[in-house]
């Protein structure tokens, strides 16, 4: 579902190309004219004004705009104006040379894209960096994070909306008494998690909830303070509720000490042409403050505004 608020006339993509090239001529660059353009169409039509602009001028968009932007509002402007299963690839290359925090990002892309989406993730990174994405994350992860992450990214799950009753109520009973066992890594659950369909796997954990009164999560929460446990039960949001995941991922980064712009940069982008206005409800009922106004206070400039353009918001 897209929510970007997309023109009534979308100009064809030489004209845009053509106003691109001029933002970047003379003294200084025109920021606005940017976000006019860049924040305003949707993936298909960044393709195209990507492939005029390469034609008309002979160079490649992105590295124009790396020479002319600076700092978050380039990262921003980039992230967005890539295709989404370009972009995916990029961002799991980038955590894959990060410390442990980067085992969220790998997750979130490979629980939280379609099947095809994740398919075309893997596509482009192979072409992008001539090795597999699962041979570096086999590589970067480690233990019981490569268990669960190396399947994660390989995944090609069924997208229909048929379950299996008889073989959710199973599997329900598998997850508890692994779960009760303590055995958190055993590979059934990291079979369920990783091979099952979104809506087999809620099947599932809604025959969990009722029959041992307990929601999976609150029963992986035995010991607070352990990360694959975290990166566990971040799985499991990121497959049955998304947007809930989301709205925490950005309520961490805007409310950190001193916001942490590679979160709140990686959701917006990734997000805005999906699910953002679920993100927004989830964000405003869990905070009390609507997404845009949390964002408004926390960052400013040309950052702010290409943010607030992405997420529905604002004259950018």
């Amino acid at each position: 579902m897209a929510t970007l608020k997309l023109p009534a006339h979308v100009p064809p993509p030489s004209e845009d190309a053509e106003q691109l090239h001029k933002a970047f001529q003379g003294w200084g660059t025109n920021e606005s004219l940017i976000i006019d353009i860049l924040a305003h169409r949707n993936a298909a039509q960044r393709n195209l004004i990507q492939k005029t602009y390469f034609e008309a001028y002979g160079e490649d968009l992105l590295k124009a705009l790396d020479k002319e932007l600076t700092s978050d509002f380039e990262r921003v402007v980039k992230l967005f104006t890539m295709d989404p299963a370009d972009r995916d690839a990029y961002l799991a290359n980038e955590a894959t040379k990060r410390f442990t925090s980067s085992h969220w990002v790998l997750m979130e892309i490979a629980c939280t894209r379609s099947s095809i989406g994740l398919f075309k993730a893997r596509q482009a990174y192979h072409t992008r960096y001539k090795k597999s994405l699962e041979e570096d994350v086999a590589h970067h992860a480690t233990g019981d994070f490569r268990k669960l992450l190396v399947p994660l990214v390989s995944a090609f799950r069924y997208e229909g909306e048929e379950v299996n009753m008889i073989l959710a109520k199973a599997e329900a009973k598998i997850l508890h008494e692994k779960i009760s066992n303590k055995a958190y890594n055993d590979e059934e659950i990291i079979r369920i998690l990783t091979t099952r369909s979104k809506a087999q796997i809620n099947a599932a954990l809604n025959h969990y909830n009722n029959t041992f009164g307990n929601a999976i999560n609150k029963d992986l929460k035995a010991d607070p303070s352990d990360e694959f446990l975290k990166l566990l039960r971040a799985t499991i949001k990121c497959l049955t509720t998304p947007e809930k995941y989301f709205g925490k991922v950005l309520r961490m980064a805007i409310n950190k000490q001193g916001t942490d712009e590679w979160g709140l940069t990686r959701v917006v982008t990734t997000r805005a042409e999906v699910d953002m206005e679920r993100i927004k409800e989830e964000y405003h009922r869990r905070n009390s403050i609507a997404l845009d106004r949390a964002i408004a206070g926390d960052t400013s400039g040309d950052y702010e505004k290409m943010l607030l353009a992405l997420i529905g918001h604002g004259d950018a």
